[in-house]
């Protein structure tokens, strides 16, 4: 236990999925804790008001949406026309992100954490000034601080690309959004560019695709999700050319003009020509990089990587969370590891323990990384691509969803499941899923992985019939050509 020279035993900045679950964990385990959030209005940080919660309740709204207009195909009859209320599809969501915010101040309270509303900035390694918003400030001394202050969107240097301020709604009055303001939209524009075909371009592609707009997305990889399996990611392509996105690969947007009426976007295709393209709005979904500005992580000896892509230059940690400074953690998106909530709240509880004594290695063989577009996707482990570059003799099998029965009555047949293992043992290395509620099913494979399981014994689990998980099994059978329901060439 902490002197009690010190305010705090444990200081928290930021109260996104790290910081507030690291704040919890701290106090479980008998600290005198606080959280510091920058404004009173963004308990639970990015993913709770722009990211994970807000998109997933639009995306909801367009997959009922969705549903409504084809159930003629399952028999049911909707009479009249099928539309939405953009309003309240906005309403709803912001009900839901109202919720979850009292619900992550509830919790901080019911677990005796103080909560401090302002801008925190390090005077030294063990106290922090916080300047409130009234323009007061104070300082608060920990014997162990925390750091979960989250991303920001990267915006590329793209002539015309400058955003102008965001008028009293949040809409950028020159109409370039980033995931801020599409979650904050007040309608669905008529045309969109997306720049990215990560999943927060797609996620994004797909929600306004359903609702009506006519959405053209540039990659400049050669496929879409370039850090997914390759064959997951095609399929997944194909399935959002039939919905009617426009998807550019090996392309690039040069520049943007600004007209009183739209934006001229003009895009480099890889044999070099260039289109222009004519929107209402330009969303930059080129992914988001570490944020700790103003946090003068300097006056207390925290260095931080200053080299490759901006989403990787976080706060250096160790494989216990510790910054260069050995009282000092970093958790989440702020350490340029993989940006996900559920790895910054998992980092949270590492850092927790590891500042009250515990010593604790994290471990990111078995992270999920769930896509919410329709069909989903979701992985854990590496890609068949990582494990050949990292000397692996790779075995594979995959099994599509069409020929099982559950997938048929739900009429959500798209989409397959591939396992990735060694050949030696048959240790599973990786899972990649396109298909419904792959989100859901990702986490046998987290499991697996975990537990360092075999192809064998994935395989030898017995699945429940019918349901969608039969792909999972049938999947670890097909690595040895098993496979029971999949056709013989």
């Amino acid at each position: 236990m902490a002197s009690t020279a010190f305010d705090a035993d444990i200081l928290i900045i930021g109260s996104g999925p790290g910081g507030y679950v690291a704040a919890i964990r701290a106090a479980q385990l008998g600290a005198r804790t606080v959280c510091v959030e920058k404004h009173a209005a963004e308990w639970g940080g990015t993913c709770l008001n722009w990211g994970c919660i807000p998109t997933k309740t639009l995306i909801s709204s367009v997959e009922r949406l969705h549903q409504v207009r084809h159930a003629d195909a399952m028999g049911i009859l909707v009479q009249g026309e099928v539309g939405y209320d953009f309003g309240k599809i906005m309403e709803r969501k912001q009900k839901v992100v109202t919720t979850l915010r009292g619900g992550v101040q509830a919790l901080l309270k019911s677990n005796h954490v103080k909560q401090v509303v302002g801008t925190a900035r390090f005077i030294d390694a063990h106290t922090m000034e916080v300047l409130k918003e009234d323009g007061s400030s104070e300082q608060i001394s920990a014997d162990k601080i925390i750091i979960a202050t989250g991303s920001t969107p990267i915006i590329p240097p793209i002539p015309g690309l400058e955003r102008m301020p965001a008028d009293e709604r949040g809409k950028s009055s020159n109409g370039i959004w980033t995931s801020d303001e599409a979650v904050y939209a007040t309608e669905c524009p008529g045309r969109m560019l997306i720049m990215g075909a990560g999943a927060v371009g797609l996620e994004f592609g797909f929600t306004f695709r359903g609702m009506g707009a006519e959405v053209t997305v540039v990659e400049i990889a050669p496929e879409i999700l370039p850090a997914c399996d390759s064959e997951v990611a095609a399929e997944l392509r194909k399935s959002l050319k039939k919905q009617g996105i426009q998807i550019l690969t090996s392309a690039k947007v040069t520049r943007v003009e600004q007209t009183p009426q739209c934006r001229i976007v003009h895009v480099e295709q890889a044999d070099g020509k260039t289109l222009t393209i004519e929107v209402d709005v330009v969303l930059c979904g080129a992914g988001r990089k570490p944020f700790f500005d103003g946090l003068n992580i300097e006056a207390a000896g925290v260095t931080a990587e200053t080299e490759g892509p901006l989403s990787r230059r976080g706060i250096r940690v160790d494989d216990y969370l510790r910054t260069s400074c050995e009282n000092i953690y970093a958790i989440g998106d702020v350490t340029g590891k993989m940006l996900l909530a559920h790895l910054s709240s998992h980092m949270g509880i590492v850092a927790a323990e590891n500042a009250m004594g515990h010593t604790v290695k994290m471990d990111y063989r078995a992270v999920p990384a769930p896509i919410y577009t329709n069909p989903e996707v979701a992985s854990a482990g590496i890609t068949e691509e990582e494990a050949r570059t990292r000397g692996y003799d790779v075995i594979t099998g995959r099994f599509p969803f069409r020929p099982l029965g559950r997938a048929m009555a739900l009429n959500e047949q798209e989409g397959l499941v591939k396992v990735v293992a060694e050949r030696k043992y048959g240790e599973i290395l990786g899972v990649h899923i396109v298909g419904p509620w792959a989100t859901e099913m990702i986490h046998e494979a987290v499991i697996a992985i975990k537990l360092e399981a075999t192809v064998e014994e994935l395989m030898t689990a017995i699945h429940a019939h019918p349901t969608l998980s039969e792909a999972m099994g049938e999947a670890a059978l097909d690595v040895y050509g098993n496979a029971i329901h999949k056709m013989r060439k």
